[in-house]
């Protein structure tokens, strides 16, 4: 792969909860998740939206960038969609 071909994702569920992921195809990930074949923590609250999208040139900045966003408090998630 070239260029920036990881992401970092932030789904809003059916439920209204927030799901953030890593992948390397967006698109895919999405409909993994919305057929319930996606994380466990989506199964059951679908459809999922995708309300954030942050594109990296390598693996480990994309790992890095979720394990911080999936640290961050509901209300600075919300800040962080609203910034884009």
């Amino acid at each position: 792969m070239t260029g920036r071909d990881h992401y970092v994702y932030v789904l809003e569920c059916a439920d209204g909860t927030l799901y953030t992921g890593y992948t390397t195809d967006v698109e895919r990930r999405v409909a993994e998740h919305d057929a319930g074949d996606g994380a466990k923590y989506t199964r059951g609250r679908t459809p999922v939206e995708v309300v954030l999208t942050e594109s990296f040139d390598t693996r480990a900045a994309a790992m890095r960038r979720e394990h911080e966003v999936k640290a961050l408090s509901r209300r600075e998630k919300e800040r962080l969609i609203r910034r884009d």
